[in-house]
């Protein structure tokens, strides 16, 4: 299998020292919430107390599914490369989240069922037309595995030589809640019965038919490694995906998780590198059933819950201003005896 970068534990010396910068601003201590919690993340991950974040990117990696094969979507897979052609055009949900922070979108794709045409915003990273039905046999070969896990960790380590400071991550590919699903539950042993929901929306055959694929899915090879798992089971996109989280992380860079699929891989990732935990920044709550059992199991809490379930990233991409104010609290805010100090008072 794939060789994994190292992921360091952060560094928490600085700790005490940020959260005292955080109480000595001007404002009662604690009174930003959720944000002092957030804005200390940021800190440790950057390695530093006065955080200055560069570009944001929000990376799109498609792909598609030969599951599909069995029924358990509302959709054909051609609807996965017209998902994505839309988001190059600039006209998808993921565009116009993104759009609200000024955010560069980006769309890899890593195996859908036909090329795009290209684009200057689409890297091509195409493994194969579309993984196999993993109901009959193993989504990907080991060496396909290996070759989306390095143009992850490559594709993220590009970006951030560019100047990205937060990575956005998200994806597009009919039939992947239902390999999201399979990939959860070999990695946490989360019960399919949790994790199977309607994704883009309920198969032909329901819900039942969705979950009696994937339970024979997985019997047909019951593997609990991260990595049988998500060759087994996950799509092109998502093993690309969980190797962008770990070379984010390993460059010490944040990483905003977006919904049920993203969590799902976030699961195996951190599996594979369990520092990478501390680097991610789960960014909204989906409405996906299993969402918040996956959360539940990383101890994430997201930042958003605004009934969502679209994908491509588009929590992700409405997390990015946040992040940003979080990160402004240490380098911009005052302090309140600085305020004081200048009308010539004192603490009380």
């Amino acid at each position: 299998m794939a060789e994994v970068p190292p992921v360091a534990a952060l560094d928490l010396t600085n700790a005490p020292k940020i959260r005292a910068a955080l109480d000595a601003k001007a404002k009662p201590a604690g009174a930003l919430g959720r944000l002092e919690a957030l804005a200390l993340q940021i800190a440790l991950i950057r390695g530093t107390d006065t955080p200055k974040l560069g570009e944001a990117r929000l990376i799109v990696f498609a792909g598609d599914h030969g599951l599909t094969a069995e029924g358990v979507t509302a959709y054909p897979s051609i609807v996965s490369g017209l998902i994505a052609q839309l988001i190059l055009d600039g006209r998808a949900g993921a565009n116009i989240m993104a759009a609200q922070s000024g955010t560069t979108v980006l769309v890899v794709d890593a195996g859908l069922l036909r090329p795009l045409p290209p684009h200057p915003l689409l890297i091509e990273h195409r493994i194969a037309a579309g993984t196999r039905n993993s109901r009959r046999e193993a989504a990907m070969t080991a060496a396909q595995y290996d070759r989306a896990l390095a143009a992850g960790i490559a594709i993220a380590g590009a970006e951030i030589d560019r100047g990205a400071d937060i990575l956005a991550l998200g994806e597009v590919g009919i039939g992947n809640t239902s390999a999201a699903a399979l990939v959860a539950h070999a990695v946490t042993g989360i019960a399919l019965a949790t994790l199977v929901g309607p994704g883009a929306g309920a198969p032909p055959g329901g819900i039942a038919h969705k979950r009696a694929v994937l339970e024979a899915a997985y019997g047909r090879q019951p593997v609990r490694h991260p990595a049988a798992a998500l060759a087994e089971f996950a799509g092109f996109e998502m093993v690309m995906l969980a190797g962008a989280m770990i070379g984010a992380a390993a460059h010490n860079r944040m990483v905003l998780v977006d919904g049920f699929i993203a969590t799902a891989v976030a699961t195996a990732a951190v599996a594979l590198a369990p520092n990478l935990r501390e680097r991610l920044i789960f960014a909204h709550a989906s409405t996906e059933p299993g969402h918040k059992a996956l959360l539940g199991h990383l101890g994430a809490t997201p930042l958003l819950d605004l009934g969502m379930a679209l994908g491509e990233g588009t929590g992700a991409a409405l997390a990015i201003p946040l992040v940003r104010a979080a990160a402004a609290i240490l380098t911009g805010m005052d302090d309140l005896a600085a305020v004081l100090a200048r009308a010539g008072g004192s603490p009380a």
